[in-house]
């Protein structure tokens, strides 16, 4: 079994943070939903596009990490591999909490009135854990810390601990349960996740309706990311479950296409509780759509985008850094530039154009130059 480079994998990954921070810059403008921030152009079309990916992209980026993680697995012992992935994960997420974050929060509390301007005096409060008006920001009762955007870093990090004995026990008494799911071909690549996703739906999801992105009171995210996660290792070094993917590749984007207009249409399709199994049907309209843009995105970007490059390679190394500074750089844009009401055209532009520039230049004239930020913002140039 081949172990060259995924570059598809490296480009998918790309373009997940990419498509993550196109996102949250939308959120400063869809209408009708809550964000840290919201300017005064909002518009209602914005969420359509929204909704399309809303149901895949943090799985996807989920998948990706489990990924990641099959494709080194091998070479650490299983202490080294955590020690790893704490200096990689828990590094960036303390360092972001403290300081990338930080200027979310105070202009999200400025925005609310509940604190006077002023950043110097926010980060003296900040820094030393003094309490914060209790919806400063997060909706919390007492607010020091948060992460924000940075969840997806605690998450992973848990994922990738819990991984290790799991990981032991697929390489020995579980090869069977990896061998298995590897072997899936054809409708139960779709099937046997779709029917698991729908378990999780019909037990987990009704206890834990609200996804917190707080950890530890997260069991219906913790069921989806973390079995998402899990996937990624499980396929990560099987070539037969990729050439099946690039297989199917047409019929799961026409499938997935067909899937998103029934979700769109699913209240006028089959209302809630209008007949015995309304809600199941409802589910697996759901999961069905969630995977299928999921295995159809893996399917082409296995067919085309498998292929070295000098651009790759730049924002493979890019992609962490820009995605711990992206939300914090729009956010400080978009509440400096919105007071001067510029339009619906030039300050969109302006958010998405200074969000992408400040994420550039920060990057590059200051995180690759400067050796002891690094590691803060994960970067392992020149290893």
């Amino acid at each position: 079994m081949s172990q060259a480079r995924r570059y598809d994998i490296d480009a998918l990954r790309v373009f997940a943070f990419s498509l993550l921070i196109l996102y949250h810059v939308a959120m400063f403008y869809v209408k009708d939903w809550g964000w840290h921030i919201k300017s005064s152009y909002q518009a209602e079309w914005l969420q359509f596009p929204m909704l399309l990916v809303n149901q895949w992209r943090m799985p996807l980026l989920f998948i990706i990490s489990g990924l990641a993680v099959s494709f080194v697995w091998q070479r650490y012992t299983p202490g080294r591999f955590a020690l790893r992935r704490l200096y990689r994960l828990l590094l960036p997420l303390v360092f972001g909490m403290a300081f990338i974050v930080a200027p979310q929060c105070y202009y999200e509390a400025l925005g609310k009135g509940l604190i006077e301007p002023g950043f110097g005096r926010f980060m003296a409060q900040y820094l030393t854990f003094q309490d914060f008006p209790g919806d400063a920001w997060g909706g919390e009762e007492m607010i020091v810390w948060t992460w924000n955007h940075l969840w997806y870093l605690a998450y992973v990090l848990f994922y990738s601990l819990l991984l290790i004995p799991l990981a032991i026990l697929f390489d020995g008494p579980l090869q069977s349960v990896r061998r298995g799911f590897q072997a899936l071909r054809g409708l139960f690549i779709i099937a046997v996740p779709v029917a698991l996703f729908m378990v999780y739906g019909a037990f987990i999801y009704p206890k834990f309706p609200y996804i917190s992105h707080a950890l530890l009171d997260d069991g219906y995210a913790h069921a989806m990311y973390g079995t998402f996660f899990l996937i990624g290792y499980l396929i990560g070094r099987d070539e037969g479950f990729w050439n099946e993917l690039e297989r199917m590749r047409v019929v799961t984007l026409v499938a997935a296409v067909v899937c998103f207009g029934l979700l769109m249409t699913r209240d006028l399709l089959v209302a809630e509780g209008s007949f015995a199994l309304a809600d199941e049907v409802r589910a697996l309209i759901t999961y069905s759509n969630r995977w299928l843009w999921i295995i159809a995105i893996f399917g082409w970007g296995h067919r085309l985008l498998n292929r070295p490059s000098p651009q790759l390679s730049y924002a493979t190394q890019a992609v962490y850094p820009w995605y711990i500074l992206h939300q914090t750089v729009t956010i400080v844009i978009a509440a400096n530039v919105a007071p001067y009401s510029l339009g619906p055209v030039v300050e969109p532009a302006l958010v998405l154009g200074g969000t992408i520039a400040g994420c550039y230049v920060l990057y590059e004239f200051v995180i690759r130059r400067v050796r002891i930020l690094q590691p803060l913002f994960g970067v392992s140039i020149g290893r």
